[in-house]
């Protein structure tokens, strides 16, 4: 099965460089499912029913989201009614959605995505990541019901991001982090079996302090003081994100290649002639 995550989606770059360039991939690469982290899409601070509509028609089979899940409080109502958007395990479970769902792909396949909060530097308390995914990792072994396994993790430390991936090593097909909006350089595949990039980058203005106009956080950084809000930058936006090749008997991955395309980074991805 041939799988494209794409990181965190910051404003309306992000949203233009979805729709811009994830159609014609999809296209190109001739995609089996698609997952995109959409919970900066909106003014750079969670999604609304709106943009998750737009993400949705554009190519994304699912939608993740991450610590601003229910920024935008429409979201509250919108995930109730729309089964393609994966909220954070580990949130209370008393929030409304579902943290992992079993998905649909290509010629009848199923994928299951699930994400889990990183506790490590993290703002808000949030149930222990490992425990949340235990559960669903153990109800849904690999190469089970469900030919691939996609795990989003979202975490501000880069130490908790790789100790999870190498903790659910042969027990998913793919985990990829997200959060901090910075591409790592670490695309591989673990040796059990599990495609990993530590983070997926963002889907923005990479001409910006992740994601945001330069100069407040900027200022913030100098002069230790706050003052005016965050916006999203909204220069051209480089498609950011991880590329993934499974094998449908046992789920694992057999290729991976780091994904950029548009905006100021160099482009990278699978070859069109072999995807």
């Amino acid at each position: 099965m041939r799988i494209l995550f794409l990181g965190d989606v910051v404003g309306r770059s992000g949203r233009q460089a979805i729709t811009t360039h994830l159609p014609r991939l999809r296209s190109e690469w001739s995609l089996d499912f698609v997952v995109v982290n959409g919970e900066n899409a909106t003014n750079g601070v969670g999604l609304s029913g709106a943009h998750a509509k737009l993400l949705l028609e554009a190519g994304a089979d699912c939608l993740t989201l991450g610590d601003h899940a229910f920024d935008q409080r429409d979201m509250l109502q919108f995930i109730e009614t729309e089964p393609r958007i994966v909220r954070p395990l580990n949130y209370a479970k008393s929030a409304p959605g579902q943290g992992a769902r079993l998905f649909e792909a290509t010629r009848g396949r199923k994928v299951l995505v699930t994400q889990a909060l990183g506790q490590v530097f993290m703002k808000r308390p949030f149930d222990d990541p490992f425990s949340a995914l235990e559960r669903t990792l153990k109800a849904h072994p690999l190469g089970g019901q469900a030919q691939a396994i996609l795990v989003d993790i979202h975490c501000e430390a880069t130490s908790e991001k790789m100790a999870i991936g190498h903790w659910c090593d042969g027990r998913a097909s793919v985990v990829v982090g997200t959060h901090t909006h910075v591409p790592t350089g670490d695309g591989m595949i673990l040796p059990g079996g599990t495609a990993f990039q530590t983070d997926a980058g963002m889907c923005g203005d990479y001409n910006s302090v992740i994601g945001m106009e330069k100069s407040e956080p900027m200022r913030r950084f100098i002069t230790g003081m706050p003052g005016g809000r965050f916006t999203p930058s909204e220069g051209e936006g480089t498609l950011s994100g991880l590329y993934v090749e499974t094998d449908d008997l046992t789920g694992k991955a057999t290729r991976v290649e780091m994904v950029r395309q548009g905006g100021r980074l160099a482009a990278s991805g699978p070859d069109k002639r072999d995807a």
